[in-house]
Formats: C-alpha cells, sequence, structure tokens
C-alpha cells in the first residue's frame, strides 16, 4: 500500500492532502502540533481508517526524532512538506518584526528540512520516494515587483535554495524532490475571498504532477500546473 506524511494537516492545504489521499486508499500519516484539537482531521481519521494522526512542530528536533522513531523502518512514498506561516499576511502595520521573521524561517525553512532529513530514511524505503516542498511564487527572487512580506519572502526563497541542494544530496538515494508552488488559493493563509483556487483544485492539481514526476523533475520549482517558475 502506497504512504504518504503530511505536516501542517490539520487544515487548508494539508487537510486536503491528507482527504484525496485517504479517498485514494493510501495509508496517510497527518501530523500537527496539536491533533487532539484538530476537529476536521479527526472526523476525517473516524471516516478512514488508513489514516493517523501523530504530533509534530516541524520547529522541533526532539518532535521530528520522536516520530522517526515512531515509524521506524516504516517507508514514506511521499513526504509533503505543507507547514507553514505567514505572520506578515495579517500584521496591523508594515513595520518588520524580527522575532517574527526568526519563527517564519523556523516553520516555513528549518522545519521543512529538519522534517526531510529525519525522515530521508522512511521515503528512500518506498518505491515512490519523492519528497515535495510547498513553497510559493514569493519565494521567487526574479518576481519580486513591490516591498514588503519580507519575512515570508525571504523563508520561501531559503526553502527553495535548501531543498534544491536537497535533491542533489538525496540523488544517489534514488529521492526525488519537488519544489512546489500550490497557486493562490483560498484559505486562511491565502485569503478566503480573493483566491481564484480552492484547496480541492490546488491539491488535485499537484497530485498529477506526483503521478507524472520522473527523475529528470528533481529540483525544479514548479506552479501547481506544472509550468515552471523563476528562481
Amino acid at each position: 500500500m502506497e504512504s504518504i506524511l503530511v505536516t501542517g494537516a490539520n487544515r487548508g492545504l494539508g487537510l486536503e492532502w491528507c482527504r484525496q489521499y485517504a479517498l485514494a486508499g493510501w495509508r496517510v500519516y497527518a501530523t500537527c502540533r496539536h491533533p487532539e484539537t484538530a476537529e476536521d482531521l479527526n472526523a476525517l481519521a473516524q471516516a478512514h481508517t488508513r489514516l493517523s494522526l501523530h504530533r509534530l512542530d516541524v520547529t522541533s528536533a526532539e518532535h521530528c526524532a520522536a516520530l522517526r522513531a515512531e515509524l521506524g523502518d516504516t517507508p514514506i512514498d511521499v513526504l509533503v512538506n505543507n507547514a507553514g506561516v505567514y505572520l506578515e499576511k495579517y500584521a496591523p502595520d508594515s513595520a518588520i518584526h524580527y522575532d517574527d521573521w526568526l519563527q517564519t524561517l523556523q516553520v516555513n525553512t528549518l522545519g521543512a528540512v529538519r522534517v526531510t532529513e529525519a525522515l530521508a530514511h522512511n521515503v528512500a524505503r518506498s518505491q515512490r520516494r519523492l519528497v515535495l516542498a510547498i513553497s510559493s511564487h514569493m519565494g521567487s527572487i526574479a518576481d519580486i515587483s513591490a516591498p514588503g512580506s519580507y519575512c515570508y519572502r525571504s523563508s520561501k526563497a531559503a526553502l527553495n535554495a535548501a531543498m534544491k541542494g536537497l535533491a542533489l544530496a538525496y540523488r544517489p538515494l534514488g529521492i526525488g524532490v519537488l519544489i512546489l508552488h500550490p497557486g493562490w488559493v483560498k484559505t486562511r493563509m491565502g485569503g478566503w475571498d480573493e483566491a481564484p483556487l480552492t484547496p480541492e483544485q490546488s491539491v488535485a492539481s499537484m497530485r498529477r504532477l506526483v503521478d507524472a514526476y520522473v527523475p529528470q523533475m528533481s529540483g525544479r520549482f514548479l506552479r501547481y500546473d506544472g509550468s515552471e517558475l523563476p528562481w
């Protein structure tokens, strides 16, 4: 049975990744910081016996080590690094808050790398051997045309650079890495009213990239529709 592990699975895109793969009959490992209060995720787990909930704060080395020990040698076909924050999104002013910047980097960049490093052994033992990094077009330096969102933009640019490096590092293990922009999606992070894509549409499109994956795609920065993004 194919398997997927999703970080930040309690809402938005993470919840939708879990929902679609559970419906497809995959074994789903859904992780979030507080699984006991994740109502929608718990309801999904009750409806799908192959979906299990696991506590994971991606900023915690101890949490990552505990999850690694819990999984043992369990193969993970697809690892989705989805957990992320955009603390500037609803900030009341345009000032740069350096504590928020550090927290953003801890979650969006270091968290994804930390989880990938912890679970690379599990991914390498699977058939698909694929790591996804949910990035953003805002991580494209070439695409910056206005000031602002320094914390979020820099965290995603750093994520892209780190994941490009991991794509090269893990090539001997047969592990591929896809860096994906999910589009502008109707979520708390993306915006409920303005965004044109639903989580269902975004994840369905990214799933097609998972299914179409070939090693030549590893390390590339792609939109949800498969088109290339500038670095």
